[in-house]
């Protein structure tokens, strides 16, 4: 009875583990891709390729505020492996890339703060992108 027990302890918690592994996979996968799409949106704003709108432009900052308070929890030593372009540094230089993750917060808040008019949003846009650039150049893998 112990036994098994013990084993049906063991395979609920081997199971707990890869679930825990896959949903913050997922999970980051899911707030990078929502970042990017709104890059694209803001991009196409800021060349003029689509309409200038105001509150689009907050979004897309509130969205990148979100995605800055909530990675910095995805990355948990069992994710390490697995379906993503995380590179093995990123664990090794946690503290760098949670002030990373801090600078785009604090860097979105203002941007969306500032951001009035098209001329302002280009202005906080590019500079906000600059983050991302950043953190991507030293942390994900390359796409080939």
């Amino acid at each position: 009875m112990i036994r098994t027990v013990v084993a049906i302890a063991a395979t609920f918690l081997g199971v707990t583990a890869v679930v825990a592994q896959v949903d913050a996979i997922a999970a980051r996968k899911a707030i990078m891709k929502s970042a990017g799409d709104q890059a694209k949106i803001g991009s196409a704003m800021a060349k003029g390729e689509a309409p200038f709108d105001l509150a689009k432009a907050h979004a897309i900052f509130a969205n990148y505020v979100e995605a800055s308070q909530k990675m910095p929890n995805l990355f948990p030593d069992n994710s390490r492996t697995g379906d993503t372009a995380a590179l093995p540094v990123l664990w090794d230089k946690k503290d760098d890339v949670n002030a990373r993750y801090e600078k785009l917060g604090a860097d979105s808040r203002a941007a969306e703060a500032a951001t009035k008019d098209l001329d302002s949003f280009k202005a906080s846009f590019s500079g906000v992108l600059k983050n991302c650039g950043g953190c991507h150049e030293l942390y994900r893998a390359k796409k080939s």
